[in-house]
């Protein structure tokens, strides 16, 4: 029963949406962390470099303002995170054929094989942590509308 000083719409914290998206946020990656140390490799350098897997297996040139766009991680981190991929020899930039301000990015052969045993192991561990739903389509639908708030 809500009373008059309670500053909450709701009485129960499991109410509340956002809470308990940011406690599955925070367990899913956390546990994906920790798949992801024997790879010797954080989440965002996972999902950068898994996207620039994903769009060349799709034909798309990959640029930093693609690899932004797709995984939704800010340019400015974005180029952070490619750079110090580039240090690890997981990816090279060369000359984009038409657009002088852009260079396309693609993985090394290191690169390549890395990712490949990276993703086994990620979509290994999704595959568990999301079999608890009973309809896990009709959670991605929910979510992609979610994502496509902005």
């Amino acid at each position: 029963m809500k009373t008059s000083n309670n500053t909450f719409s709701v009485n129960k914290a499991e109410e509340s949406s956002g809470f308990l998206l940011w406690q599955v946020t925070n367990l899913w990656q956390r546990e994906i962390r920790k798949a992801l140390e024997q790879y010797d490799l954080t989440h965002s350098q996972y999902v950068l470099m898994a996207s620039i897997h994903w769009l060349s297996l799709q034909q798309q040139e990959v640029t930093q303002v693609v690899l932004s766009a797709h995984t939704k991680i800010d340019p400015m981190t974005t180029s952070t995170v490619l750079r110090t991929l580039g240090n690890k020899g997981y990816i090279k930039r060369t000359e984009h054929k038409t657009d002088t301000r852009a260079k396309l990015i693609e993985l090394t052969k290191k690169g390549i094989d890395i990712i490949k045993q990276a993703v086994v192991t990620v979509e290994n561990f999704d595959r568990e942590f999301f079999s608890r739903l009973k309809n896990k389509a009709a959670f991605n639908t929910e979510l992609e509308k979610l994502i496509t708030l902005k």
